[in-house]
């Protein structure tokens, strides 16, 4: 093999690493925590267990329509709800999300319709809210394959696919259902929304901050076309946003 042949076979492997390289390097990463074939076991013995029927008996949310029912959740339809980190936010990780929790469609005591929330705790999984409503599966739907992004700060709601973040709910953040954004503008607008409340911020440092638990991550959702209502807590700072009205979803510890 000639010089020159040999020159030209090792430019086009290098260009082909090349491109390889930056293919892998423009990807987005995928969310942090995504629940195992054992964590959805464990979730369908928790959430469909003698306890978590019990407690959907007698569930009762102010305002629903009370008629006898059965209590019941659906354990094999599982919604893995994520929630963008601190870190991603303040350009630290390519992570774009961590687990929050994950919902179960179900049913109370009374035919109301719920959604118990069950979130893994050390190597255990627990239920630790009942919801109104079944927003988590509606919007797991409308995701189409893409996983569920959840921003409780503002109660918008995304699908991220690869590098596309789809509006599913914009809420009050301007944004209307189906805009596209790449993963690098998402998390711009999320900088723009949160780096002056990040652990260490001003904002922090003021005491203003909370701390970063479990069920401060997953502030309730409200009903698609409600404008969220709750204070919130990213990476272990409360933030309460500015002119939000308070809308609630209702739900029952």
């Amino acid at each position: 093999m000639s010089v020159l042949r040999k020159a030209m076979g090792a430019a086009v492997l290098a260009g082909a690493a090349m491109l390889t390289t930056a293919g892998a390097a423009d990807a987005a990463a995928g969310p942090a925590g995504t629940p195992t074939a054992a964590d959805t076991a464990a979730i369908g013995q928790v959430t469909g267990g003698r306890a978590t029927l019990d407690r959907l008996a007698s569930t009762k949310f102010p305002g629903a329509h009370t008629a006898a029912a059965a209590a019941a959740a659906d354990p094999r339809t599982q919604v893995a709800v994520y929630e963008p980190t601190a870190a991603f936010v303040a350009g630290a990780s390519d992570v774009p999300a961590a687990l929050a929790y994950v919902a179960v469609p179900a049913r109370t005591g009374d035919g109301t319709t719920a959604t118990v929330w069950a979130e893994r705790q050390g190597a255990a999984w627990t239920v630790v809210n009942v919801a109104s409503g079944d927003y988590e599966r509606q919007y797991a739907q409308a995701a189409a394959g893409g996983y569920l992004l959840h921003e409780p700060q503002v109660n918008a709601w995304y699908a991220v696919h690869g590098d596309a973040v789809t509006v599913l709910d914009g809420s009050v953040t301007g944004l209307a259902a189906g805009t596209r954004l790449t993963v690098p503008d998402f998390r711009a607008a999320l900088h723009r929304r949160y780096a002056d409340k990040l652990p260490g911020s001003a904002y922090d440092r003021d005491g203003a901050g909370g701390g970063y638990g479990g069920r401060e991550r997953a502030v309730p959702a409200a009903e698609p076309g409600d404008v969220p209502v709750l204070p919130f807590v990213l990476g272990g700072v409360l933030v309460l946003v500015a002119g939000a009205a308070v809308a609630p979803r209702l739900r029952r510890q």
